[in-house]
């Protein structure tokens, strides 16, 4: 019979968070494929899980998750598990997951912790619809690219940063997406656990006299779709009715649907786009 993959969610810092479930899991699987053998060896230690243990990280994932598929192929049954929290959730899992479906090896998640969503319920930001980007990019073009494109999302965004980053992230959300309300969930299920609800200037100021300390889940509010609508209709109000009607009718679109598109973009009544064409036809 082939294995089985079990992707163990482990505590993000109170150990009492992990769940029953995942501990018989643990103690019961042939092998264990961990991000850093070094760190979660001290979550095996406190739960006496005799275990063995395998790296699987960033920079082995996908040479490893081939080797993992093929032990499950023989019979092994493994679990997966980070260094804090979901596995699959930024971080490598997410490959070792693929390959296992593409090699029709069973996968099933036991849950448990996530840092995205404890920050996001406990930060008094819109919790309906909300937009996880984890880690920005390093690369300077790719995270130019992400923070452009988050300046129209109108749901909450949950990014996570590191201490040493932190002050350097605030400065580009502020200067990309302008002053908006963040909450900066920082050590969260720790011992000094924060949440700071404030606005991106404001979190600069404290932070232009504070050094962060801890790791950080930030919580920002989503672009006012009110605000974006105006913004939209304002732009397309300094274009001409005649060219704007132009970009549609050029676009394959019938007279009749171009002009209630029209008035549509500008927030305004058909019968005043029409009225403004048949004027300028007369002049």
């Amino acid at each position: 019979m082939q294995g089985k993959l079990y992707l163990c969610a482990t505590p993000i810092g109170n150990l009492d968070d992990i769940t029953f479930r995942v501990l018989r899991t643990l103690k019961e699987v042939d092998l264990i494929a961990a991000e850093d053998t070094r760190h979660s060896i001290k979550l095996l230690n406190h739960f006496e899980i005799k275990t063995p243990m395998t790296s699987y990280h960033e920079f082995n994932k996908i040479e490893k998750a081939g080797y993992l598929v093929d032990k499950m192929r023989e019979g092994t049954t493994i679990a997966l598990i980070t260094d804090a929290g979901t596995p699959g959730i930024s971080d490598p899992g997410e490959e070792l997951v693929r390959q296992c479906y593409e090699a029709g090896i069973e996968v099933t998640s036991l849950p448990g912790p996530a840092a995205c969503i404890t920050a996001l319920t406990m930060s008094g930001m819109a919790t309906r619809r909300f937009s996880f980007e984890a880690f920005l990019p390093s690369d300077k073009k790719e995270r130019a690219r992400i923070l452009k494109e988050l300046t129209g999302e109108t749901r909450t965004i949950v990014l996570y940063e590191a201490p040493h980053h932190l002050k350097r992230t605030l400065s580009e959300l502020m200067e990309v997406l302008g002053d908006r309300q963040i909450s900066l969930c920082r050590e969260l299920t720790k011992k000094y656990e924060t949440v700071m609800r404030t606005t991106i200037s404001g979190a600069l100021t404290f932070y232009g006299t504070e050094e962060p300390r801890g790791e950080y889940v930030l919580v920002i509010e989503g672009k006012d779709v009110k605000e974006m609508i105006e913004e939209k209709e304002k732009a397309w109000k300094s274009v001409p009715i005649e060219e704007h009607m132009e970009r549609y009718l050029s676009q394959g679109m019938d007279k009749k649907a171009a002009m209630k598109q029209v008035a549509k973009d500008r927030g305004i009544r058909k019968r005043d786009v029409y009225q403004s064409l048949m004027e300028g036809e007369t002049k």
